[in-house]
């Protein structure tokens, strides 16, 4: 017989009643019926019960031990009585009366609980995270998260994808987020810096001629945590590829999203692969107020501006005089709603750090409100009209310059589809955002600079860097975004030397500029680049959606806190005078609090 184990705690049936077993892991709980001791034995697999009566020289031992102890017990499977078959337990219709115990590992007594599925303060979960990780739903999240990635990796391969490892240790870019630095010992003065993404390497590699790459790549960035973010680390699924346009990069990559979700939703409708919506940028930013749009959410946020050039309502009337925007959130069926429901929402946009939210109310077509009362019953009734708008709808208005104002309309759009129940369960809905702009002007640097990926090809490629408004330019970058949450940022590459050093110019970067801070790259494109593109959706947030969890650590085996701290491993931390002396590294005292 195995030292440790004939069979898994999950593997044992009613075939296997007679059968002498051996079974070793965890105490998961213990129940004491007066002479008779049930123990819930549990291991990777699942839990096994395990009964001890007076006959057992088994009972002593299993009495003594605390939970969490791990054992090895030798016993007989017997069947269960029909009226104690667990039928949400694998080994439901089993148990085993143990003959013998032998502990491998007493525990001490623990700083949280094992079993059940209580919330605990995230201090203690990531200081004792192996603890942590021994619950049912932190363990089958990252059980999910292995067959996920697994799942990537075979739908990568079948859409004739080559895995590739890229350098961890690399140079530091001027661009993007901060880097984590790596001092270098053979280099005094000099440091490394760790990948904020495969980005520059990946590109080389189609220059190299591999046509078509991909690996899940670690990232760090130094950069603050969120709920969808990790601080410091995270993965994707990062992939290039040759000779490609951007309908060929949408062809090869939603199949194996599709698929994925398909595989490990759980029953829950995904948008078929080759049908997810292509919106573009602006036209997110109208409708939905965000270039993250959850499709989720019926509500369609409109644009009004030109119902209040002059209206007896003078706060938009100025508002829309001074160039700035007003959006339409419409709330409807909410005539049975208080006028608290409205104030409620005003007050939450204000705590949000915004003006305010104006809002009408409307109650068997007749309007109420101050919005409603300046502006006049006709002009309402145009926007009503105009909008599609019935006689118990409700509507708020965000008025402001544009881009604030479209993000504020986003918001409440969001926050009225929760309120009022309108957001679609059980579904995954994709959609691509499309056509993002090249430049954006930066107002507090007074100039055009570029607005999400400067080595982005931009549509019309030279000739519309030399011929149009630098603000009108639009780049082949898209994003592809699932329930509201961003999993990926691409572009079809500016491959062309000529190309990259006219679309820094705009930007203000000379051409010296781009030789120094982008070297590897642009050189490699002098000696023959094929047209590439490609994109990265993120593993944590794809894990993080399918198991249904609102925070991305549910889902990564050892995360940081928010902090970027390791709690349980005590990073960051002090290192040695000899180490700081080998880098040639001083610690100098950090400004004053």
């Amino acid at each position: 017989m195995h030292p440790y184990r004939t069979h898994t705690c999950a593997a044992l049936t009613s075939a296997n009643v007679g059968e002498t077993v051996r079974l070793s892991g965890w105490v998961h709980r213990k129940r004491d019926h007066g002479g008779v001791l049930f123990v819930d034995l549990r291991d990777h697999y699942g839990i096994t019960q395990i009964v001890a009566d007076s006959d057992s020289p088994a009972l002593a031992v299993l009495e003594a031990l605390r939970v969490e102890s791990v054992v090895t017990i030798d016993g007989e499977v017997k069947a269960r009585n029909a009226s104690t078959v667990n039928p949400n337990l694998a080994t439901g219709e089993i148990e085993v009366f143990a003959r013998s115990t032998e502990v491998r590992s007493r525990a001490d007594e623990l700083p949280m609980p094992v079993f059940g599925e209580q919330e605990y303060p995230e201090e203690i979960r990531l200081k004792y995270r192996y603890l942590d990780l021994r619950r049912e739903s932190v363990h089958a999240n990252m059980m999910l998260r292995s067959r996920v990635i697994a799942s990537l990796r075979q739908r990568m391969n079948a859409q004739g994808f080559n895995e590739i490892q890229t350098p961890i240790l690399t140079a530091s870019s001027p661009e993007g987020a901060r880097d984590y630095l790596v001092p270098s010992r053979v280099h005094p003065g000099k440091f490394y810096a760790l990948p904020q993404a495969p980005q520059m390497f990946k590109q080389l590699l189609m220059v190299a001629g591999f046509d078509r790459y991909f690996q899940i790549a670690p990232c760090f960035r130094d950069e603050d945590a969120r709920a969808d973010r990790s601080p410091g680390e995270f993965y994707q699924l990062d992939f290039e590829m040759s000779f490609c346009t951007q309908d060929d990069v949408f062809n090869a990559i939603e199949p194996v999203l599709a698929g994925v979700f398909e595989e490990f939703s759980g029953g829950k409708a995904v948008t078929p692969a080759g049908q997810f919506p292509r919106i573009p940028y602006r036209e997110s930013m109208l409708k939905y107020g965000s270039d993250k749009p959850d499709l989720r959410n019926p509500l369609v946020i409109s644009d009004v501006t030109g119902h209040f050039t002059t209206s007896g309502f003078g706060l938009f009337e100025k508002i829309v005089g001074g160039g700035g925007k007003v959006r339409a959130i419409p709330a409807p069926n909410t005539a049975d709603k208080s006028r608290k429901f409205f104030d409620d929402m005003n007050d939450w946009a204000r705590a949000e750090g915004h003006a305010g939210l104006g809002y009408i109310t409307r109650k068997g077509g007749v309007f109420g409100g101050p919005i409603a009362k300046n502006h006049g019953e006709e002009g309402m009734a145009k926007i009503y009209a105009e909008l599609g708008l019935g006689d118990d709808d409700g509507l708020f208005f965000a008025a402001g310059k544009e881009l604030p104002a479209a993000k504020l309309a986003g918001a409440a759009r969001t926050r009225v589809g929760e309120e009022l129940g309108l957001i679609e369960q059980g579904c995954f809905k994709f959609c691509w955002i499309v056509d993002f702009p090249m430049y954006e002007y930066d107002e507090d640097a007074k100039k055009v600079d570029f607005s999400h990926n400067p080595f982005s090809m931009p549509q019309g490629e030279m000739e519309a860097l030399e011929t149009k408004d630098p603000l009108d330019i639009l780049a082949w970058q898209y994003d592809i975004v699932c329930n509201g949450v961003e999993l990926s940022s691409g572009a079809i590459r500016n491959h062309r030397p000529d190309i990259m050093y006219k679309a820094f110019e705009i930007a203000g970067y000379s051409r010296e500029d781009v030789d120094t801070n982008f070297a590897g790259m642009i050189n490699a494109f002098k000696f023959g680049a094929p047209p590439h593109g490609g994109s990265a959706p993120g593993v944590d947030r794809i894990v993080m959606l399918l198991a249904d969890e609102p925070n991305i650590r549910e889902v990564v085996v050892f995360p940081m806190n928010q902090k970027a701290e390791d709690l349980m491993m005590g990073a960051p931390s002090p290192v040695s005078q000899k180490q700081l002396r080998e880098l040639n590294i001083r610690i100098v005292d950090g400004p004053k609090p």
